[in-house]
């Protein structure tokens, strides 16, 4: 196990001189290769800046975007994750003729159904608050293929992505000449996360398995602490249809030696996971009995929990997620990382309880729980299979208090889409069902027929495009009024989470056209209270006949503002439109402005449709470069 780091306890207002003496006394009396490789990497960290904040999309550079996108090009001629021969034989290779890049750091290595992801960015964070330089690779991706390499808590540059797999390729085309079959997608970027991850170089490595565990790419590495996250029914047609026997093939990962931190699981895949501990002679924490959740309450943003670890209780630690499946997933990361310190097991004293905070505090978990959008609130989380959706229905209930729910719904063909819609029915007003740019994508109307048995006729509604779902599940949430509490939760996929958080980020609405439309209603309002004062100077008009006309029209651009994003809204501006070019007749002015108008309505609805079909490409192409592979996790 590593060396824990120092408590943080001290006295912040001790000489600085001081605290550089006793380092260097302490320095002294250790190996000096031991020494100067921390210092080395806590250099590393510094240069390396604070962690970058969100999730990537394409690079600004278009010849960076371009070579990106010829790497993933290159790769999706692979074997996608949803293809697999049950063996490690090639990537094993893959790691010889590199030189077993992945023996170079020690590793926490995680299996389970759900969490994995969001376990890893908060083990990852831990490790990092007490100054260790880290390396994730976790999968499928929100939004960017860079996101599954991690160096620093934040995603590899495009620019290193690329170096990468231009660094690695000579060797895998060597592999591929001489195996019955190439490596697969995730094989070759499991090679690259392990050669970048040596190149950094890293203090530890937190990997997640990408299915299974037993024969999954990512079990060339021999963890010194082995995360079982809850097991469920998932991808049953691969790893068995109960969960032991999914049990049986995620135990793969449990190493000689190692500590296995397990989540609560059910009876019998409990009972797998211990067999198989006991056999490798392998040191068992179980939630529930050596650590867990001790308390917990709703926090603005999230959750205050108070965690008890193998070492001790922690107090008063803010996660800013949602849930109490995060609750427990952060109670199962603090193990994680308590074991990787040889604490309770070598050390009595706990991780210290300031650097925990901090770090369970600048967690985040993109797509998970995660609000994009407010006025109505948008949520997206990409729960995939009915116990995930169980976990975010649970979430939603305790987290958000909305009046009237709207789901925007996309899932995967290969999955339990039923198991999933049945799960949220409760918690659905209403549900748009649509479909992403995956060809594993389940089709719209398939999807719908599944819906209309769970929810009834009357509560589905069918958009093939996403945008368009977006829109129609946002207009349905505004039909309770800007503070009745109506929300949109996405989910479903992936995939469909990380195209629709493309076209609600960073200011991308699916609907500009409204916007527009809106925004040009506001300036005829203005507009004709203007022309109004202007045309009282006419001779032959009176003050009531101006007025009336200026102010019906006045009252009907800002009553529009308001019904524009509503079915039906364009027309009614269309409408309004002819109206007042019309009542030019009474009040001339009115002509002129009437047509201007119009020509300006006509722009906003033409471009602003143009806009959003631009967006909604933009978000295809983005996904489509790998989505065919994203979405096996």
């Amino acid at each position: 196990m590593s060396e824990l780091p120092p408590n943080g306890n001290d006295d912040d207002q001790r000489d600085p001189l001081d605290s550089f003496e006793e380092i260097i006394a302490a320095e002294t009396d250790r190996d000096p290769d031991l020494a100067v490789i921390e210092a080395g990497s806590r250099t590393l960290r510094t240069l390396g800046g604070p962690p970058e904040s969100g999730v990537p999309t394409r690079p600004d550079d278009p010849e960076v975007d371009k070579a990106l996108r010829e790497v993933e090009a290159e790769l999706a001629t692979r074997w996608g994750e949803t293809k697999l021969e049950p063996s490690v034989s090639r990537i094993a290779a893959l790691m010889d003729v590199l030189g077993e890049p992945q023996r170079a750091y020690p590793s926490i290595h995680i299996t389970g159904t759900n969490g994995k992801t969001s376990t890893a960015r908060m083990i990852e964070a831990l490790l990092g608050a007490f100054d260790l330089r880290t390396g994730r690779y976790t999968s499928p991706h929100v939004q960017s293929i860079t996101e599954r390499i991690s160096l620093d808590g934040a995603p590899v540059p495009a620019e290193r992505f690329i170096e990468t797999y231009h660094d690695v390729k000579p060797y895998v085309e060597m592999v591929d000449a001489a195996q019955e079959y190439r490596l697969s997608f995730f094989e070759v970027l499991t090679g690259m996360a392990y050669a970048a991850f040596a190149d950094a170089p890293v203090d530890v490595a937190v990997v997640e398995v990408g299915m299974g565990g037993s024969w999954d790419a990512t079990n060339v590495i021999d963890g010194d602490v082995a995360v079982v996250t809850p097991i469920d029914l998932d991808h049953t047609d691969r790893l068995g249809g109960t969960p032991a026997a999914i049990a049986g093939e995620k135990s793969g990962i449990i190493k000689r030696g190692a500590t296995v931190i397990l989540a609560q699981q059910p009876v019998d895949a409990a009972q797998v996971l211990l067999k198989k501990a006991v056999e490798v002679d392998a040191t068992v924490a179980r939630e529930g009995l050596e650590f867990g959740v001790v308390a917990r309450q709703v926090a603005v943003g999230g959750q205050l929990v108070t965690l008890r670890g193998v070492g001790g209780e922690y107090p008063e630690v803010y996660l800013p997620l949602h849930g109490p499946y995060q609750a427990h997933n952060a109670a199962v990361a603090l193990a994680a990382v308590e074991a990787f310190f040889g604490v309770g097991a070598q050390r009595p004293e706990p991780l210290d309880i300031d650097t925990v905070r901090k770090a369970f505090a600048s967690v985040s978990a993109p797509g998970r729980m995660e609000v994009v959008r407010r006025s109505p609130t948008v949520v997206l989380d990409a729960a995939h299979n009915p116990a995930g959706a169980r976990a975010t229905a649970d979430a939603v209930r305790e987290a958000f208090d909305f009046s009237r729910l709207i789901g925007v719904v996309g899932a995967s063909g290969d999955k339990n889409v039923r198991g999933l819609l049945e799960a949220l029915e409760p918690i659905f007003a209403e549900i748009v069902v649509t479909q992403n740019t995956s060809h594993r994508a389940m089709g719209a109307d398939e999807l719908a027929a599944i819906a209309v048995e769970v929810f009834g006729e009357e509560r589905v509604q069918v958009e093939p495009r996403l945008p368009d779902a977006l829109e129609a599940a946002i207009t349905l949430a505004e039909e309770e009024g800007e503070f009745a509490g109506g929300g949109v939760l996405v989910t479903g996929s992936v995939i469909t989470v990380g195209e629709a958080r493309l076209l609600l980020g960073k200011g991308l609405s699916p609907h500009t056209m409204r916007t527009l439309c809106s925004s040009t209603l506001i300036g005829e309002f203005f507009i004709i209270g203007f022309a109004g004062l202007v045309a009282m100077k006419d001779a032959d008009l009176t003050t009531s006949t101006v007025w009336t006309v200026c102010g019906i029209a006045m009252f009907l651009s800002l009553l529009l503002c308001g019904v524009v994003t509503r079915p039906g809204g364009v027309a009614l501006g269309w409408a309004l439109q002819i109206a007042l070019v019309l009542s030019g007749f009474i009040v001339p002015m009115m002509f002129i402005l009437g047509l201007l108008f119009g020509a300006l309505w006509w722009a906003s609805v033409h471009y602003g449709r143009v806009i959003d079909e631009a967006k909604a490409r933009f978000a295809a192409q983005a996904a489509a470069s790998s989505s065919d592979t994203a979405d096996a996790a």
